[in-house]
């Protein structure tokens, strides 16, 4: 089955590389950590985004929040105890890999684990506007 691109407009031109990282976050999600994204008003800064992941059972060391190209990623990697003997288990040891594509110019300017919630801050700040005049050739 052929999928029909969501950026398919003939208005939007040059979101190959867009469309490429939609398909490839959409792949990688299978719920797994739960998290939230959410705004962050800091009086007299640009607004904040925060993604708060829930990383109960994770520490410091289990966790890697790494900026790869424009995208964020971050993952958690835990080790079975194996010499631990379970009567019952219902927590397994697992690992994650979660991605979040960044717009240009988004910048990661801190990341905290408090209470099994990791929580990542991004700001983008304001863009300037630039406008250009664009010269038109005549062929006389």
């Amino acid at each position: 089955m052929s999928r029909i691109p969501t950026l398919s407009s003939p208005f939007l031109l040059g979101f190959d590389e867009v469309e490429r990282a939609l398909d490839r976050v959409m792949k990688g999600s299978d719920g797994y950590p739960p998290y939230n994204v959410e705004r962050v008003s800091v009086p007299g800064q640009p607004d904040r985004l925060r993604i708060t992941l829930a990383v109960a059972g994770f520490t410091r060391d289990q966790l890697d929040v790494t900026l790869e190209e424009k995208e964020l990623v971050i993952r958690g990697r835990q080790i079975d105890e194996t010499d631990r003997v379970y009567l019952h288990r219902g927590i397994a040891a697992r690992q994650f890999q979660r991605t979040f594509v960044l717009a240009d110019g988004m910048r990661v300017i801190g990341a905290d684990l408090k209470n099994g919630l990791l929580s990542v801050d991004l700001v983008r700040p304001e863009p300037e506007r630039v406008v250009r005049r664009i010269s038109i050739a005549t062929d006389e």
